[in-house]
């Protein structure tokens, strides 16, 4: 393994979401990834076109909040012109757009570098797909 390859790290996770819209805590995960790996940069991505990576509180009603807004901004009843799937599910192509389906944090000695109150979690509201991917990416 050469220098560049011994800092690079990638790993993907599959997830079952159950199908139905929700936040999905990765925090322990990536905190267990990023353990042993030293200085670098993290990336949470998750590769669909209907789901996004978000920073936030976690556990003390951030979580609804955000699926009420999501709801509140992204109604399944509009009339969506991208319409196959269950209703609404253009909705959740639309979702990216707003929560993007990435997000960087510094690691330091192998921790990422959160806020007291921070949590990273996938915002999925797109019930047609009940099995999600993310992956996790460190460059030292």
């Amino acid at each position: 393994m050469n220098a560049a390859e011994d800092r690079f790290h990638t790993e993907e996770l599959d997830l079952t979401t159950g199908g139905e819209p929700g936040l999905f805590d990765l925090t322990s995960r990536l905190r267990s990834f990023c353990r042993d790996r030293g200085n670098g940069l993290l990336t949470v991505f998750v590769p669909h076109a209907t789901a996004g990576v978000a920073i936030l509180e976690t556990g003390a009603g951030s979580e609804a909040d955000l699926m009420d807004i999501v709801d509140s901004l992204l109604p399944v009843d509009h009339d969506w012109g991208h319409s196959h799937g269950s209703p609404g599910h253009g909705r959740d192509h639309v979702l990216p757009a707003f929560i993007s389906p990435s997000v960087t944090i510094p690691v330091v000695e192998g921790e990422p570098t959160f806020g007291t109150w921070q949590s990273v979690v996938m915002v999925d509201t797109n019930r047609d797909n009940p099995h999600r991917r993310v992956r996790f990416t460190f460059l030292g």
